[in-house]
């Protein structure tokens, strides 16, 4: 079994509850829009980490970390994308790469809305964890803890606090 923890939008600001709610984590995913490389470094110094860059990030991230970051967790295809929208609302390149990857979960950000959806069409769950740092529209930080074994995700738990 594998505790993940899932963030996005940090803007630069790791919140301290990070620590708390991915103590117990195995690894930490971040869904872009990390802000800085520091951010993710310090991510990547508490935990083993695998993020993706989104469109506020510049060079030193994007030169690190990929746009689409597809691979499998236990026996689950993961495909991760900072803008990608949401079953039914799919951006177009999240759309293509759906398609052609066939993932189990797709993970997004860029919201700052966190949402949970299953996506018949497809036949996957997409998870967007919200907005984790204080930079945005939102008026709380959301982050999402889930677990995965063999081929299943579960044990998903939502940890919602003020920025």
């Amino acid at each position: 079994m594998t505790r993940i923890g899932l963030l996005s939008d940090t803007h630069g600001h790791i919140h301290k509850a990070v620590y708390t709610f991915f103590e117990n984590c195995d690894e930490i995913w971040h869904a872009g829009d990390l802000g800085n490389i520091t951010t993710a470094d310090t991510l990547a110094a508490f935990k083993p980490f695998r993020a993706v860059y989104g469109n506020i990030d510049g060079g030193p991230i994007r030169q690190t970390y990929p746009e689409i970051l597809e691979f499998s967790c236990e026996k689950v295809k993961v495909l991760m994308m900072h803008i990608g929208g949401y079953p039914g609302r799919y951006e177009s390149k999240a759309r293509q790469a759906i398609v052609q990857h066939k993932p189990k979960l797709f993970i997004s950000g860029h919201s700052h809305i966190l949402k949970v959806m299953h996506d018949p069409k497809y036949h996957l769950l997409h998870i967007n964890p919200g907005a984790a740092g204080k930079s945005g529209f939102h008026k709380h930080i959301t982050m999402i803890r889930f677990c995965i074994e063999n081929d299943n995700i579960k044990d998903l738990e939502v940890f919602e606090g003020k920025r």
